[in-house]
């Protein structure tokens, strides 16, 4: 069988995969982007049906393409970022391979490069860019066992209130799906239940300005990850035109807060009573960008009008005051649990030495431990705009930046000749 030879494998070609494509080509590097299902398929596929960008339309995008569908200030439905991403990927002629699985990755042996096995027979390239993103394995911890008789499915597999069976339901995490989840459930007239971890909570807009340009003016886009920083949940929203989460507000609608859960037994889940503090942690985090936003409005004589009731919060609801830490959830009619706890990843098929111990990425702004494998997509993987569209294309520009150094080098012969 021949076996085709490209410079480059991307494999995904989901935001990341096509922004890596532009930049591979703009320095004329070869190279072919394989990807198992349509292009942009977990935009399609893996979020519910009401989802929205989280970022506004002029600024969570490419360089290259604006929305055409979407005024500027709009967040953008779930299905139309898709086709945006899939109009993009045209646009550049990115040479994309839908319906091919990436099976086996591993250096060959006594040479410069990969031998890659996929679904439609081998490759060989000098490099490979595994730009499949953070969102593949949805984790569920063990702690509610399935045979303790309640839906249980992971916020990945949410799709509307419809899908779930009648009664009440629990959303563990309040990030932004799960608050978002929550709320779209209580407003369809659930009787919903929110466990709430540590999380940040930043303003949707402030003083006429959405939060993402009060990050970005005051430079916090740019803010590297430092251990730990990687994993902070952020709840903000994008839904119903934008607006601010806030678990007082959401409280007050019927809402009925708890704790960061903990156990399971005889059929009662258990609490932290760490409720409290954690919603006051997420006021501060939501204190301290209001004043940082003013400091930056006084100092550079900004004609932007003064909010003061932005700093206006209800009161503590009785949910926070008086916490439940054990909650019977068939005497409390909860008949579904939604795990709104992130995910895992999945490089089983990357057999090189880029992983550490736990399966996850070794590397350094995207740049593995193993030379000519190359991560993208991740969160943090430079700075905190990284799991943004605009953040992954500047990301995607360091890699491809890195590729054609590395090239470079490889094509160096001494003036003498080889000896």
């Amino acid at each position: 069988m021949s076996v085709e030879k490209t410079e480059v494998l991307v494999v995904g070609a989901g935001q990341a995969g096509i922004a890596m494509s532009e930049h591979l080509h703009s320095y004329g590097i070869p190279h072919i982007v394989l990807e198992r299902n349509r292009v942009a398929e977990r935009w399609r596929s893996c979020r519910w049906d009401s989802l929205v960008a989280n970022g506004p339309a002029w600024h969570d995008r490419f360089p290259g393409l604006t929305f055409s569908k979407d005024g500027p200030d709009d967040f953008v439905p779930k299905e139309r970022v898709a086709d945006y991403l899939a109009a993009y990927a045209q646009k550049i002629e990115a040479p994309i391979r839908c319906g091919v699985e990436v099976r086996d990755v591993r250096r060959k042996q006594g040479q410069t490069g990969f031998q890659i096995e996929t679904s439609e027979g081998p490759i060989e390239a000098e490099c490979v860019v595994a730009a499949t993103g953070p969102f593949q394995i949805p984790v569920i911890p063990s702690v509610v066992p399935d045979k303790a008789g309640f839906t249980q499915i992971h916020s990945a597999s949410y799709r509307n209130p419809e899908q779930l069976p009648e009664g009440a339901v629990l959303v563990i995490g309040a990030g932004s799906s799960g608050a978002q989840i929550a709320e779209e459930l209580m407003r369809n007239g659930r009787k919903v239940y929110l466990s709430i971890g540590p999380h940040d909570r930043p303003p949707r807009s402030y003083r006429g300005r959405d939060f993402v340009w009060w990050l970005g003016v005051l430079n916090k886009w740019d803010a590297e990850a430092t251990p730990g920083v990687e994993h902070t949940t952020i709840a903000v929203s994008g839904a119903n035109g934008g607006h601010t989460v806030d678990f007082r507000r959401l409280a007050a609608d019927s809402m009925t807060l708890l704790g960061r859960t903990e156990t399971f037994e005889d059929g009662k889940l258990t609490f932290a009573p760490d409720l409290a503090e954690n919603i006051a942690k997420g006021d501060a985090n939501y204190l301290s960008l209001l004043g940082e936003a003013d400091a930056y409005v006084t100092r550079n004589g900004l004609d932007l009008p003064e909010e003061p009731s932005a700093r206006d919060f209800l009161p503590d609801p009785e949910c926070a005051k008086h916490p439940l830490l054990e909650l019977d959830l068939k005497k409390a009619g909860i008949s579904t649990i939604i795990w709104a706890t992130g995910f895992g990843v999945d490089y089983s098929w990357l057999k090189v030495e880029a992983l550490d111990e736990n399966g996850r990425p070794r590397h350094q702004r995207g740049v593995s431990s193993e030379p000519g494998v190359y991560f993208l997509g991740l969160p943090w993987q430079t700075r905190r705009g990284s799991s943004f569209i605009w953040g992954v294309w500047h990301d995607a520009k360091y890699v491809a930046d890195h590729i054609a150094k590395q090239r470079s080098y490889m094509a160096y012969r001494p003036s003498h000749g080889e000896k």
